[in-house]
């Protein structure tokens, strides 16, 4: 495919409209309405999102994670391991930007807000009810670092077998666990024709929220 064509590909969208007097007053409760539309839907992943995060040097990166939950309906968690590129990034710099994608309903979520460590009670629980091969691949894998082959990996993975022989659950490793995104700014973005999308924002205002419409 050429240029031209990737430029003449796009899409008309015509699901659904966004109104203010749609969504509720509180940001992550509409997301959860969202989120739960999109469940239904079965769409595929429905809970894969961007996350994007910025080291000490100004540099943004990014990769898809799975949501796991909303802590307390104030927070979005994911876990990772904490000495991977993502968790060195989030350590010089706390803040970072979300980005949820649902084309089977024409819509988009972005989030911004700064982020924390899950307690670690939380991090041991979900670890453990994790597949063990999941378990073990956490363990096995130095997240974000060079390895030499995939054989090296493999070969680790096997020493852990045997090393926790015998244990189920594993215990977590202390560089791995969750972080909660407290979210100061969400916006919703529902496609509409003539790409005169709707686009309704969220931005904290104390303990509440206050909601704009912006131009697509």
């Amino acid at each position: 495919m050429n240029d031209t064509q990737l430029a003449d590909l796009r899409k008309t969208y015509s699901q659904r409209t966004l109104a203010e007097t749609d969504v509720l007053p509180d940001a992550v409760q509409q997301f959860r309405q969202w989120l739960d539309e999109a469940l239904a839907a079965k769409l595929d992943e429905p809970t894969a999102l961007t996350l994007s995060t910025v080291n000490a040097a100004g540099q943004p990166s990014s990769r898809v994670v799975l949501l796991k939950g909303l802590p307390d309906d104030a927070g979005f968690l994911f876990y990772t391991n904490y000495d991977s590129r993502k968790g060195q990034e989030l350590a010089e710099q706390p803040l970072a930007a979300l980005n949820f994608f649902w084309p089977g309903l024409e819509r988009q979520v972005r989030v911004e807000g700064r982020v924390e460590k899950a307690p670690p009670a939380m991090s041991t629980e979900y670890f453990q009810s994790r597949p063990r091969g999941s378990q073990l691949g956490a363990w096995a894998s130095p997240q974000s670092q060079v390895i030499g082959s995939r054989e090296e990996l493999e070969a680790r993975e096997q020493e852990l077998e045997e090393q926790f022989k015998g244990q189920d659950p594993l215990p977590r490793p202390e560089n791995w666990g969750g972080y909660i995104l407290r979210p100061h700014r969400v916006e919703f973005w529902q496609g509409r024709p003539s790409r005169l999308h709707d686009r309704i924002v969220y931005e904290r205002a104390g303990q509440g929220w206050q909601r704009s419409r912006l131009a697509p």
